[in-house]
């Protein structure tokens, strides 16, 4: 009998989406420990699923947690935005039905301090596939003041940007996230109601494993697919992320895709994909709040797909 770990963010809600679907494919993203996925095929008796991650831990758990169905499951290691081109590519493109991406680092990987994703952790690693080349360590370490600036300001989004690269330089090379963290901290913003290191082991983390990228990567890959009918749900973590799903699902809602400073309509007025069915974020409620802390930052935005 597995312990499972955890119960994932938005857990009713994703289950509410994803119900009543007679046939077809889900794509869960970022599979993790398997609590979307199983939660999905436990409501859709009927549907098959694809999941995927490029984190080995999370398929050798998940591998486990979803045998029960292993007759409608199929589960590929790599990174979403390279799998779901493959799948696009296949028949089975043409069944998928709905797809979510739990965008962003997984409890799995927070709660194991070896991985360095904690500003806690001995090490600096970060890295959701523990096999790719670039780590922390290597950006904290190696990169140069220019690169450094850039990180911290694109993905943290923290204003004295500038100081904190020079801090890191005056003082690497550093062996932890605890190290880097304890350094840090004094020229990390205060007032907030999180650790102040929060911020900069977030731009790092996106960094290394180019989530933004990711994301982006997946969302022209939706974009340029044939989908039949197909729901799509996206859940993250912070306002980059956030934004970036945002301006796609209402560029995706445009009929009309003429400039603003055209006085007439050109273009066909036909390039709507479907609809925004959460013009705000889905946000966990008050019990799950007080049950999952880290569900407090999860936004879920919702797309429908139309033929």
């Amino acid at each position: 009998m597995q312990n499972i770990p955890h119960i994932p963010v938005l857990y009713r809600e994703v289950v509410e989406i994803f119900k009543d679907f007679k046939e077809g494919i889900v794509i869960d993203c970022t599979m993790g420990y398997g609590g979307h996925s199983s939660m999905i095929l436990e409501s859709n008796p009927n549907i098959k699923l694809v999941a995927i991650d490029q984190d080995q831990t999370a398929i050798d758990f998940s591998t486990q947690r979803l045998a029960p169905y292993h007759e409608r499951v199929s589960i590929k290691k790599g990174r979403f935005s390279s799998v779901i081109k493959e799948i696009l590519g296949t028949n089975d493109g043409k069944n998928i039905v709905g797809l979510l991406a739990d965008i962003g680092v997984s409890s799995l990987q927070l709660d194991q301090k070896e991985r360095g994703f904690s500003y806690e952790s001995d090490n600096l690693d970060m890295r959701m596939d523990t096999g790719a080349m670039l780590s922390a360590g290597d950006v904290v370490n190696e990169y140069s003041i220019d690169a450094l600036e850039r990180v911290i300001l694109e993905y943290g989004e923290l204003r004295n940007y500038k100081k904190i690269a020079h801090a890191i330089v005056q003082n690497r090379p550093f062996h932890s996230a605890k190290e880097l963290s304890k350094v840090l901290n004094p020229h990390m913003p205060k007032g907030k109601n999180i650790n102040p290191a929060t911020l900069l082991m977030q731009a790092i983390r996106i960094e290394v494993n180019d989530e933004l990228g990711e994301l982006k990567s997946l969302l022209q890959s939706i974009e340029e697919a044939k989908f039949l009918d197909a729901k799509i749900a996206i859940i993250s973590f912070h306002s980059l992320e956030d934004r970036i799903v945002k301006q796609a699902f209402s560029q995706w809602a445009k009929s009309c895709i003429c400039s603003t400073e055209a006085i007439r309509c050109t273009c066909g007025n036909n390039h709507s994909l479907g609809k925004i069915i959460s013009k705000k974020p889905i946000m966990a409620q008050e019990d799950e709040l007080k049950a999952n802390p880290r569900s407090r930052s999860a936004k879920m935005r919702i797309f429908e797909i139309h033929s």
